[in-house]
């Protein structure tokens, strides 16, 4: 297989050997197909060269025009978009999948994952497998996966996921999850790594005084620990100069005892969805959406 070149940004080899942009460019909630396409062209214009999309985002048709409107190679692009619960099974994979390149205008994706684990996820694995091996897909991993679900994929699969996207910022870092992932050899992806803008995270004064040691803003502190956590990270902004901002976090590096400050605030709360809540996943088995 022959690799990609990400010039001047840190990667992360992936258990197939694939490599990834350690820093890429998230779209969830980007809801204005507009607004989502100028960002995403924003985003490749300044460096990110790794895009993640959903197909529940309903936000695949402009991705794939920022993409064909970029002026960068789709060669020198890594693209990531996510299989619906709807569509967990077996039958369906391959028809969503398909859905998805055609609403993004390509021939292949770089990664598809598994959005949340429900509905026969162990026969949607298979199927992902088989696209996988078809070369349609270079990478396959899961998003949102508990210790126990990612145990039993793994334990069914013959392609081992490559990554686990999953709820994790400084007031919520999962950290027996990160033990499992590093322990299988599957990446960390934090989404909403800066906390969904959280005030009390992003106005917190240690924060605020590792910012001003290396004149730098607090999510730029922030997204620095998650690349030296060795996490795969994917912030998301709509400002072109917070979009600016996110990819300026390669020149410089925070010290092991300020490593420890970000660790230290960890409160062990969510703030967004728990794939064991039972209510969740009830609601989460009832949202079909015209995808």
């Amino acid at each position: 297989m022959q690799q990609k070149i990400y010039t001047g940004q840190p990667v992360i080899t992936l258990n197939n050997g694939v490599d990834i942009p350690a820093l890429g460019f998230g779209v969830w909630q980007m809801e204005n197909l507009e607004e989502c396409e100028k960002a995403v062209i924003k985003a490749i214009e300044v460096g990110y060269r790794m895009i993640d999309t959903a197909s529940i985002y309903l936000n695949e048709t402009a991705v794939g025009t920022a993409i064909k409107n970029s002026g960068v190679d789709r060669e020198k692009l890594f693209i990531t978009s996510k299989l619906w619960v709807q569509d967990i099974d077996y039958d369906k994979v391959k028809g969503a999948f398909q859905r998805t390149l055609d609403r993004l205008q390509l021939d292949y994706l770089d990664m598809y994952l598994i959005h949340w684990p429900y509905n026969d996820y162990i026969g949607a694995w298979k199927a992902m497998e088989e696209l996988y091996h078809e070369g349609k897909i270079k990478a396959i991993g899961v998003c949102n996966f508990p210790v126990e679900k990612l145990d039993e994929l793994i334990k069914y699969s013959t392609v081992k996921p490559v990554i686990n996207q999953i709820e994790l910022h400084p007031i919520f870092q999962q950290k027996e999850l990160q033990i499992f992932n590093k322990e299988n050899n599957v990446v960390t992806q934090p989404w909403s790594p800066l906390g969904n803008g959280n005030t009390e995270l992003l106005d917190n004064p240690k924060l605020k005084a590792i910012a001003e040691k290396y004149n730098k803003t607090v999510a730029q502190v922030i997204l620095r620990w998650h690349l030296q956590e060795g996490f795969c990270v994917i912030p998301k902004s709509v400002t072109p100069s917070r979009i600016e901002e996110n990819f300026n976090v390669f020149g410089f590096e925070l010290t092991e005892e300020e490593m420890n400050v970000v660790r230290s605030l960890d409160t062990g709360k969510r703030l967004f969805f728990d794939p064991n809540d039972p209510v969740w996943e009830q609601k989460m088995l009832k949202a079909v959406a015209d995808i």
